[in-house]
């Protein structure tokens, strides 16, 4: 007699299975929609630099332009953030993982 296995078991890369990196779509969108002119859905991807410039920018835009270039900065951060919502877990992850796009 065989023995019955409760959970049948998947191939790796079967149904259900995600790439490498696609973990961080869902945090780093949600984070360009609600704190991107923070620059922190940069942070997370791992692209420093850009995510300096958005805090930097953000900072310099509330000094020096009354808040007007830091609506600006966060406009692109929601626009980012719903970028990466809106693509597939295969194309955010060659797209924003594997080649390192930094802006848009």
């Amino acid at each position: 007699m065989l023995p019955i296995s409760p959970m049948p078991m998947q191939p790796m890369g079967g149904y259900g299975s995600k790439p490498p990196g696609a973990e961080k779509k869902i945090a780093a969108g949600i984070c360009g929609i609600i704190v991107g002119s923070f620059g922190v859905h940069k942070f997370i991807l791992g692209y420093q630099t850009e995510g300096i410039i958005m805090l930097v920018a953000w900072i310099l835009g509330l000094i020096f332009t009354c808040g007007i270039a830091s609506l600006a900065i966060q406009i692109i951060g929601v626009v980012e953030g719903i970028i990466y919502l809106t693509k597939s877990d295969e194309e955010f992850v060659q797209t924003y993982i594997l080649n390192k796009k930094a802006w848009f």
